[in-house]
């Protein structure tokens, strides 16, 4: 059963029952503030929520969603053509932990190594052995690290990214030191940080985190992102980057 929803100026198809985005992605796509971009991955694309929003951000660059799960790449596919983004965006059926290990037959070219301006991702949060594993496969592997460690993730990256490209994603505060570490392990240095909290006098919730690969020393900590004011609306800031009063999108996010 699918459900057709709309946030900024997309639509989107997800299933009803499944893995449905939900604000970190589009937190995700707002904190992405690269002048130009010729070629965007997005890692762990889910419906495409992420990639989508960052095409029609970026109206010239090409786009790459790469996808573990059938159910969704079908969804990622449904909702490009939906939105009118065949021409730039193409979906990709691929396990981003073996993704150059043997190229999984090919269908990523070798030709696209060290060619991406930005990799994206809203990566599975938690360790396999914490929190409550989702009966639903699609639920399961989009938010525990069944298929997907940090490691695996910054090597296809650092494998994708051209010489100073970026890599963004969102990720939980507690896990910050060893995202960071990971990070470096492979060349990719940490550049800009921007938490995000509930409310004021909230701990925060999320990280956000962009990284330049073979970049020098020099980290940037941005002003912390305020969700909800006192009275339970959505901030000033929060509403512009949604676009309007409320998020409605079939399911609120676990950590917000």
């Amino acid at each position: 059963m699918l459900t057709l929803d709309s946030i900024l100026n997309l639509q989107l198809y997800q299933h009803r029952n499944g893995y449905r985005f939900c604000a970190d992605a589009v937190l995700l796509s707002s904190f992405v503030m690269m002048p130009r971009i010729k070629k965007i991955a997005d890692f762990g694309a889910g419906s495409g929520i992420i990639g989508l929003l960052l095409a029609k951000k970026y109206p010239l660059a090409e786009v790459t969603l790469i996808e573990l799960q059938d159910g969704l790449v079908k969804l990622a596919k449904k909702n490009t053509a939906l939105n009118g983004l065949d021409k730039r965006v193409k979906v990709v059926h691929a396990d981003i932990n073996k993704l150059f290990s043997n190229y999984e037959s090919r269908k990523i070219s070798s030709s696209l190594l060290h060619s991406y301006d930005l990799v994206v991702a809203n990566p599975p949060f938690r360790k396999t052995k914490t929190g409550l594993i989702s009966p639903s496969d699609e639920r399961a592997l989009a938010r525990h690290e069944i298929l997907l460690p940090i490691a695996a993730l910054m090597k296809s990256a650092l494998s994708l990214l051209q010489h100073h490209g970026r890599l963004c994603i969102i990720h939980l505060p507690e896990r910050l030191t060893e995202v960071m570490d990971t990070m470096r392990q492979h060349y990719l240095e940490p550049k800009r940080l921007r938490f995000v909290h509930s409310n004021e006098t909230s701990q925060a919730k999320m990280v956000l985190i962009e990284a330049v690969k073979e970049g020098k020393t020099g980290l940037k900590v941005e002003k912390p992102l305020f969700l909800y004011k006192g009275d339970g609306s959505y901030t000033n800031e929060v509403r512009s980057i949604y676009g309007r009063d409320t998020l409605t999108i079939g399911e609120s996010c676990d950590s917000l």
